[in-house]
């Protein structure tokens, strides 16, 4: 048997990590999750009521035709509140089977905080929490664990194992601790990629979903069948997580950083770059702009010509990559709300965006036309935001809408900041965008041509 210790409840570990556990069982091998609670408030209730066990709804199109497919998760044996079931908890720390430590505790989880006591544990951090169950490890002489952080932050273990460094020092702990964690504790990198929705919110989605599954659940959860997790490739890593599809893709590598960068400009950069013209002409989601013949050509003349030929030699895996993300984009489940997707559109552009127009540039003297319109787009919608009290609004077809990003940026637009000075911000996009051959120009044309 190989257990795993889940520090998170959530829909999407709930739907993802537990997916694979789950079919890995049902192929014959032996997995169990134990789900601790990291933070004080909320409830595991509806895990004790249904005995661990719910559903999940994979919702997709196939052939063109929309599929629903329902599965039970049965993998989960316990779920635990160490707040509350702290011997539980304990217990299930220092079992001798337990290999995989899984965490999603939110970007703002992996942080260190000089106020973290040893003796503490509701109000200290996750890596702080971590550290303690470690060196509980450590004292009882149990083996090291594998540490498979999915929060969505860059080297996200790397980020991990810096914070125990750190707490190692903060409390004065043993060195004998100290060689222990660098030699028995594995901590692998990750990425993951499956778009979660959670449970329903309507009632007309509710019923729905109580109807396909037979019975009501309080935990079900709806998500896109496409799931891809990369896992750095140490230890002996393969021996405990398979490789292949096994209900998500598994990728052991030893190269994170190309399906990051795989991820970031096609998933993402095709994303960002959508959002603003798409809620300019009236979209709300991101199947609506796939619906709509001429935003739906821009999507996929920008990933071809401007996108995919600079994220990585392999060619035909990038190919591969990009007919799923559309595929994804078509999905009519999805419901993915370009307001949301829209959230701090300036910094996203310059981490998922500004790679590819620099890339484009350098290998062509010329700047990429999908590409400055989609910026163009954004710095348009910015510039009709107003101010309304503590929000920003911009009136678009579909309504009113909120614009949530750095205050700063919303009410310099909001004063009626020129957004073709904006351009020049360096302390916004890491350089002035200006010097970019012919950028500032295509940006300006296409503002004017909207403006209209």
């Amino acid at each position: 048997m190989i257990k795993i210790l889940q520090y998170g409840e959530g829909n999407f570990l709930r739907t993802f990590a537990e997916h694979y556990f789950d079919t890995l069982c049902e192929e014959g091998r032996e997995y169990s999750v134990t789900i601790v609670k990291p933070i004080a408030h909320g409830s595991l209730e509806p895990f004790k009521r249904q005995g661990c066990r719910y559903h999940i709804v994979l919702r997709g199109m196939e052939e063109g035709k929309p599929v629903e497919r329902v599965r039970e998760i049965r993998v989960v044996h316990a779920a635990i509140s160490p707040y509350e079931e702290y011997d539980a908890y304990m217990a299930a720390v220092l079992d001798p089977e337990l290999r995989i430590l899984v965490s999603n505790t939110t970007e703002a989880g992996i942080v260190f905080s000089a106020e973290d006591m040893f003796d503490g544990f509701e109000g200290i951090t996750y890596p702080a929490k971590l550290t303690k169950l470690l060196y509980a490890r450590y004292e009882a002489g149990l083996p090291g664990l594998y540490l498979l952080p999915v929060e969505l932050i860059d080297n996200n273990a790397d980020a991990l194992k810096y914070c125990v460094d750190r707490y190692i020092d903060l409390w004065h702990l043993p060195e004998a601790f100290r060689a222990y964690n660098e030699r028995e504790n594995v901590y692998c990198n990750t990425l993951v990629d499956r778009i979660v929705s959670g449970h329903p919110k309507t009632p007309e989605e509710c019923a729905h979903l109580d109807a396909l599954i037979g019975e009501h659940d309080e935990l079900a959860s709806v998500g896109e069948p496409f799931g891809l997790w990369a896992i750095e490739k140490k230890g002996k890593i393969a021996d405990l997580i398979p490789e292949g599809h096994h209900g998500i893709d598994v990728i052991l590598t030893n190269d994170i950083a190309h399906y990051k960068k795989q991820k970031v400009r096609v998933l993402n950069g095709s994303h960002t770059n959508l959002v603003a013209a798409g809620m300019v002409e009236g979209a709300e989601t991101v199947y609506d702009c796939m619906k709509d013949e001429r935003l739906s050509a821009f999507v996929r003349e920008t990933m071809d010509l401007e996108i995919l030929p600079f994220v990585s030699e392999d060619r035909a895996s990038v190919r591969k990559f990009a007919d799923a993300v559309l595929a994804r984009f078509e999905n009519p489940y999805l419901n993915h709300m370009l307001s949301s997707i829209a959230l701090n559109s300036m910094s996203k552009w310059r981490a998922r965006v500004l790679p590819s127009v620099l890339d484009y540039t350098a290998a062509n003297g010329r700047c990429p036309v999908h590409l400055a319109t989609g910026f163009a787009y954004l710095l348009f919608l910015y510039s009709k935001v107003r101010a309304e009290g503590d929000r920003f609004m911009v009136s678009l077809k579909s309504g009113d809408t909120e614009l949530r990003d750095d205050k700063e940026t919303l009410a310099y637009f909001a004063a009626g900041g020129s957004p073709v000075a904006f351009m020049s911000r360096e302390d916004v996009f890491g350089m002035d965008l200006t010097t970019i051959p012919g950028f500032a120009d295509a940006v300006s044309e296409k503002l004017a041509n909207l403006n209209v």
